[in-house]
């Protein structure tokens, strides 16, 4: 049986159609990574254009990094886009199996759990995304500043959608101490996003 193009290899038009069918995925759980990833490549758009500026000189071989750390970005947040996708229909199995199965608890349990890392190294990426995106503000090209402000807007939603993501799956992960300090790390992580993304768009 043929497997299905990943997200990352098929057109805008047959990517939304995708997200609109009536299927589990992809959802919301890979929509957040490929905002993310969108956002990473707007940025290094606007570096590509600030590299070989002259009024930028001084900030060349700081662009040239940030280039690559964007393009290994957008990289890494297309994967886990792809890997959410996945945890998320191992997640949809263990819902399918018979409530009367004494194994269903724990297949739940454990499926909740994988589903959670992928958009928690989103989180993690896309705070890494915008505090570069501090620093590149100060020093690309000023008729880009837009784009820049944008990007940062699309990096502080990717981490709030993923924050989402992993909210959901808390309850079930049962009784302890995991999903309190998850629910934290996701509360700490949108607050330094909005205030990183506003500190972009203010300084730009």
């Amino acid at each position: 049986m043929k497997m299905p193009d990943s997200l990352a290899d098929v057109s805008l038009s047959v990517l939304l159609g995708r997200f609109a069918s009536r299927t589990p995925t992809p959802g919301g759980g890979a929509a957040a990574p490929l905002v993310g990833a969108l956002a990473s490549a707007l940025a290094h758009m606007v570096v590509n254009y600030s590299i070989g500026k002259k009024s930028l000189a001084d900030h060349e071989a700081d662009l040239t990094g940030a280039a690559g750390r964007l393009e290994r970005a957008r990289s890494t947040l297309l994967e886990l886009a792809e890997a959410d996708a996945e945890a998320y229909a191992s997640l949809n199995d263990a819902f399918k199996m018979a409530r009367d199965d004494p194994a269903r608890a724990e297949r739940i349990r454990s499926a909740a759990a994988a589903a959670i890392i992928p958009p928690r190294a989103t989180m993690a990426t896309c705070i890494d995304l915008l505090r570069m995106l501090e620093r590149l503000a100060t020093m690309t090209n000023r008729q880009l500043a837009s784009d820049l402000r944008i990007a940062a807007v699309l990096a502080e939603a990717a981490v709030r959608a993923s924050a989402e993501n992993v909210r959901v799956n808390l309850p079930m992960l049962g009784d302890g101490k995991e999903p309190e300090a998850l629910a934290g790390e996701c509360e700490r992580s949108v607050a330094e996003a909005q205030e990183r993304s506003g500190r972009v768009r203010q300084s730009t």
